[in-house]
């Protein structure tokens, strides 16, 4: 809770001076519309995953639970308001936001050039990941190249299946959600399932995989970045967000976070924490 107190305050400060700059530079740009308007009705609408475990994924009883939904709380915390949750998809996410029925999203969605142009994809990153599979220990797979000219299960609106057609000469077979990759996989539709390697991680130690292992090494790592409103980017609200995701990470709270919901270690949130630490930190 400590952790927590810190960090939103942090925010708060963070947000306040930050403003201040932005407001000096980009007076006649900013109208904070979004921002405005959650201040105003005292709620936020997130978009997160409802499919993509352990960041975001429905518990027993239905509920929205997982590591970027602890995020989402936070951010309403520091904001002071409510919280909607609202389930997305990789291929609906950015139009969600775009649209209007969402006011943000955490969503598990890697930082690329082209979304830049499409939602405004604030700094410091607060994840990332890299592309792997998950195949039958059976079929012995030991290199991307074992991939060429096989089919090749997929999720709608992710980036790296056209990476890895491309690149290895996969027939992909993207499908509208995981469960229904995942299934096929296991009907034997396709020798391999592409997608985040932290996601298959998460399958592997449930215990319901037992027979399927993730045997290559893992390619492109690329930051996920949470995104607000393009046009709002550079004001008030981007800001808020940048300000939240540096004290996330100063104050440790997503390695604490990490560790919360059972995910593997990552270098890159150790790394930063390093990075952003406070130089008084252990005086």
């Amino acid at each position: 809770m400590k952790v927590l107190n810190k960090m939103i305050l942090g925010a708060l400060s963070a947000t306040m001076a930050l403003s201040l700059v932005s407001t000096a530079a980009s007076a006649g740009q900013c109208t904070n519309e979004r921002w405005n308007k959650v201040m105003k009705r005292g709620k936020i609408v997130i978009g997160v995953k409802a499919d993509y475990k352990p960041w975001g994924y429905r518990n027993t009883s239905g509920g929205l639970v997982g590591m970027e939904i602890d995020m989402a709380k936070d951010v309403a915390a520091a904001m002071g308001v409510k919280l909607e949750l609202v389930p997305v998809q990789s291929s609906n996410r950015m139009q969600f936001l775009e649209q209007g029925k969402t006011d943000m999203m955490i969503a598990t969605m890697s930082d690329r050039v082209d979304r830049r142009k499409i939602v405004g994809i604030t700094q410091p990153n607060y994840y990332t990941s890299g592309t792997n599979i998950m195949s039958p220990k059976a079929l012995g797979l030991t290199s991307w190249e074992d991939l060429r000219g096989k089919p090749v299960c997929g999720k709608q609106g992710a980036f790296y299946n056209k990476i890895v057609a491309d690149r290895y000469g996969a027939k992909i077979t993207a499908f509208t959600g995981n469960a229904e990759a995942k299934q096929a996989l296991r009907d034997k539709k396709c020798i391999a399932w592409v997608y985040d390697d932290s996601s298959i991680m998460s399958d592997l130690s449930s215990g319901n995989w037992d027979d399927f292992e993730m045997p290559l090494a893992s390619e492109d790592d690329n930051p996920w970045g949470l995104a607000v409103p393009l046009e709002e980017l550079s004001c008030v609200f981007g800001n808020f967000m940048t300000g939240m995701t540096y004290n996330w990470h100063q104050s440790g709270r997503l390695v604490e976070l990490e560790k919360k919901h059972g995910i593997q270690a990552t270098n890159y949130l150790v790394i930063q924490k390093y990075r952003h630490k406070d130089w008084l930190e252990g005086k």
